[in-house]
């Protein structure tokens, strides 16, 4: 399913936040857990070339997410040292290793137990959240794809069974094409959404909000919580 959308920026409420730092071992990367009150979800990020857990795109979705109830990891998937190498920053297979680490990680930590866990994954990062998700033990439950080469998963695309969103903007013609691709090989749930007038990195005015605004959709459409009431 292909879609083709701009809608106004949905309403955020504010909501009570705890906020902590982390070194996740064993690599001692670097993260910031954000957990909304009464939340239920954990979306994870995971960044693309050439950037961190301090993205501000990302933070902005994060923000987003925080907004209607759902907790936040960002995290970097490298070291300072490792992020200066172009092979590693592009090597999927170590970015996704890195991702599982964190996954374990998590599973570990009492307080985020038994929350159901997404993925949104941006560039390089996005074919690393949808490797993760092919495995058949992931526990992922969703995956969102930020102008995300989804290509860079290969084989993996054809063993995802979770639902993915595919978000591309409308000018980003050359990663458009390959987000086409890559919808073809998806098996489960999926969906495409071409962010209109919006280049790679959806600079232009409301584009980052649609894309917080579907996020937002489409995690809360294929969570496996149910809502008794408001968050």
């Amino acid at each position: 399913m292909v879609a083709k959308r701009r809608r106004q920026p949905e309403l955020l409420l504010p909501l009570r936040v705890s906020s902590r730092t982390f070194h996740i071992p064993p690599f001692g990367l670097e993260a910031k857990l954000v957990v909304p009150e009464n939340a239920s979800l954990l979306i994870v990020f995971v960044h693309g070339s050439g950037s961190s857990r301090l993205s501000p795109r990302n933070k902005m979705v994060a923000r987003a997410l925080n907004a209607h109830g759902m907790a936040t990891l960002l995290f970097d998937l490298l070291t300072p040292e490792e992020a200066e190498s172009r092979e590693k920053v592009f090597d999927i297979g170590l970015l996704s290793e890195r991702l599982t680490a964190v996954l374990r990680w998590l599973s570990d930590n009492d307080e985020l137990l038994g929350f159901p866990v997404g993925l949104f994954g941006a560039s390089t990062g996005a074919a690393a959240a949808l490797s993760v998700a092919a495995r058949p033990d992931s526990g992922i439950f969703a995956v969102v794809s930020r102008g995300g080469r989804p290509d860079l998963a290969g084989e993996n695309l054809n063993r995802i069974a979770v639902p993915v969103l595919l978000l591309v903007g409308g000018q980003d013609a050359a990663v458009l094409r390959l987000n086409e691709d890559a919808l073809a090989n998806l098996k489960g749930p999926k969906r495409l959404t071409i962010v209109a007038g919006a280049s790679h990195l959806f600079e232009e005015p409301g584009a980052l909000e649609e894309v917080a605004a579907s996020a937002v959709r489409w995690f809360e459409d294929y969570s496996p919580v149910k809502k008794s009431g408001p968050v």
